[in-house]
């Protein structure tokens, strides 16, 4: 089978319903600009990529595919992260066109595609001689997992260049997988939830029905305890409940995000509104109560997985980086089904405050979690070591379980894709950067340069570069954060302001979102962080840093004084704080010590993304309130 190569299937989007609220805009539509988030692709073009190619080859992931199987190295799911690897390059060649990036993108293809077996089965980890026999460990292999990389990778390519290797390669894979897991076959499901939305979108690209009918199935088998009992229970693998009547996101975090958004690709593409009312009420409740003020998701360490409702410790956070991507992937969908701007909410500030946190300023290091309080000191990983993927206490350059920086690559190569949508009636902007638009719509083409300094500054000026003769709709979303906004001027409340007319080549239209450091309290049911606050600016987390801090006050001595207003300055938010003196060393409690007695410190803030940039420091977000 080959795909049909017209611009609807070359579309450059991660993500293509066959309907919904909005349409999504692919990298031929948008460009990033010189800004915040062009700064950070170009780091992971020039950088990243090259890195996580190295690490996968000194590794031994990469000679998987043509070593013997008693050579082989590294975890089960290695595989997956050579397929991740290829869908960043398949995105960035669909916006740079890098002809040296192209060279090593099909030599990684063909690599790949040499080890698969006739019958499409692809996997270095089983069914050879001296392995575990294919599909022999469901719960833990994650065979269907790296088929769903696999496949995602190979969307990529055909979204941006058409069919190669790598996609007749994905093809072969997805029909053996239809062979094996259909309706007369397996019976069960991976543990790991990604084959899901990657059969929806192969579906979209091919139009092969059976695609379609076998990510629902394995939707349609989750939850009824296809896979064996675990001490962790059932909820890890979202085997517990099926989806259609769970309330709440369960379980490990990036399972349950991806599981979500395979979900909502299968009741667009069916026209299940009982399942998409399912995921839309398991999302809605998850962020009132299981979401850190980052937008990171997951508090448990030991399984990776959401705590119960309000359980939020910012010292135990885990906020893995690949359910901050996961959480994207299943807010964009919902977004795009609804049109409703509090998904695209808490996708910028899982991006201002996850995805920006992970990597280092260089790109070559990263966060696998992200905590919002450390206590002690980290140390620097050696930078030609393996580091452990949760004990890392500063960012490291590889690790044993690397499926983060894998996926930050194929998020930050395609994120020009999530700023914008179209419908019949205009353009939206869901995510503020330095860009060009171009967009197609029923009364004519579009285009528009967005300039602005965003987050820094909250002024957005979008200019009508070209604009049919007939009227059309500019819907800006307004954030929840974003009191005392204005739009050319005149007040606009949090949400959604629309403008519609005849827009005329030249004219500008100014959003001025009003930035200023605020104070933030959590709901009183999140115990770990009652009587503290946080301090936020637009979208942005701000945190306290020891390195900012004299060296005779301790970063836990701090006690913020929410009567004195937040200031700018020194590149941060200045805070007045109190600093509490300690117990006595020998018994950790007292009486309250009087605010009289205490000294006060003026203290500056940074942005939570750019912590442990400056060495190893204590850091926390939540400060107490003096």
């Amino acid at each position: 089978m080959t795909i049909n190569e017209a611009p609807a299937t070359v579309s450059g989007v991660p993500a293509l319903p066959s309907h919904g609220r909005l349409r999504p805009l692919g990298l031929h539509e948008v460009t990033l600009r010189p800004g915040f988030w062009q700064r950070r692709q170009d780091v992971n073009r020039s950088a990243t990529l090259a890195h996580i190619e190295h690490w996968l080859d000194r590794a031994g992931w990469l000679g998987n595919f043509s070593s013997a199987p008693h050579e082989r190295r590294g975890r089960e799911f290695s595989d997956s992260e050579i397929y991740k690897l290829l869908e960043a390059m398949a995105w960035e060649l669909g916006r740079t066109g890098d002809p040296g990036l192209e060279q090593r993108y099909r030599a990684i293809v063909r690599r790949v595609a040499a080890a698969q077996e006739p019958d499409g089965y692809l996997n270095t980890n089983f069914g050879r001689h001296g392995q575990q026999p294919r599909y022999s460990d469901l719960e833990w292999g994650h065979e269907l997992y790296c088929y769903g990389h696999l496949i995602q990778a190979a969307v990529a390519r055909a979204r941006t260049f058409g069919t190669d290797e790598l996609v007749e390669v994905a093809i072969r894979a997805a029909d053996h997988v239809c062979d094996v897991f259909g309706p007369d076959g397996i019976a069960s499901i991976c543990g790991h939830p990604e084959i899901e939305p990657a059969l929806v979108e192969l579906y979209r690209v091919t139009g092969e029905a059976r695609y379609l009918e076998q990510a629902k199935l394995f939707i349609d088998r989750r939850g009824h305890g296809r896979l064996p009992e675990i001490e962790f229970d059932r909820s890890y693998f979202q085997d517990d409940v099926p989806i259609r009547t769970a309330d709440v996101l369960r379980g490990h975090a990036v399972r349950a995000t991806y599981l979500s958004a395979g979900a909502v690709d299968v009741a667009i593409e069916t026209g299940d509104g009982e399942l998409l009312n399912a995921v839309t009420r398991q999302w809605r409740n998850t962020v009132a109560r299981r979401t850190y003020l980052t937008g990171g998701m997951g508090s448990r360490h030991q399984d990776e997985a959401f705590g119960d409702d309000f359980v939020l410790p910012p010292d135990r956070a885990y906020s893995e980086t690949c359910a901050g991507v996961g959480s994207i992937m299943l807010s964009w969908r919902l977004l795009l089904a609804h049109g409703d701007p509090r998904y695209a909410d808490l996708i910028e500030r899982t991006l201002f405050n996850v995805i920006a946190t992970a990597p280092s300023g260089d790109g070559t290091r990263f966060f696998y979690t992200n905590t919002l309080h450390r206590r002690v000191l980290g140390s620097e990983p050696a930078a030609d070591e393996l580091a452990p993927r949760s004990d890392s206490t500063m960012r490291a350059p590889w690790f044993g379980v690397s499926c983060c920086p894998t996926n930050l690559a194929r998020t930050f190569a395609s994120l020009a894709a999530y700023l914008a949508t179209s419908d019949d009636d205009g353009v939206q902007l869901h995510q503020y950067a330095a860009a060009s638009l171009r967009i197609g719509l029923p009364q004519g083409t579009v285009a528009l340069e967005i300039d602005t300094e965003y987050p820094a500054d909250g002024r957005i000026a979008i200019r009508i570069v070209e604009a049919p003769d007939t009227p059309w709709t500019l819907t800006l979303r307004v954030p929840h954060w974003a009191t005392g906004a204005t739009l050319d001027g005149l007040a606009v409340p949090p949400g959604q302001a629309r403008l519609r007319r005849r827009f005329a080549a030249g004219d500008t239209v100014v959003l001025d979102l009003a930035i200023r450091p605020r104070v933030t309290a959590a709901d009183p049911r999140v115990d770990a962080v009652r009587g503290c606050v946080a301090v936020e600016r637009g979208p942005v987390v701000y945190c306290a840093e020891s390195v900012d801090l004299p060296p005779t006050v301790a970063l836990d001595t701090l006690r913020v004084d929410p009567a004195v207003p937040l200031t700018d300055g020194d590149g941060g938010v200045v805070v007045s704080c109190r600093i509490v003196t300690p117990t006595d060393q020998e018994w950790p409690y007292a009486a309250p010590a009087p605010e009289s007695s205490m000294k006060s410190l003026r203290v500056t803030l940074r942005p939570y993304h750019d912590w442990a940039e400056r060495g190893p420091s204590t850091m926390r977000v939540w400060l107490p309130r003096s």
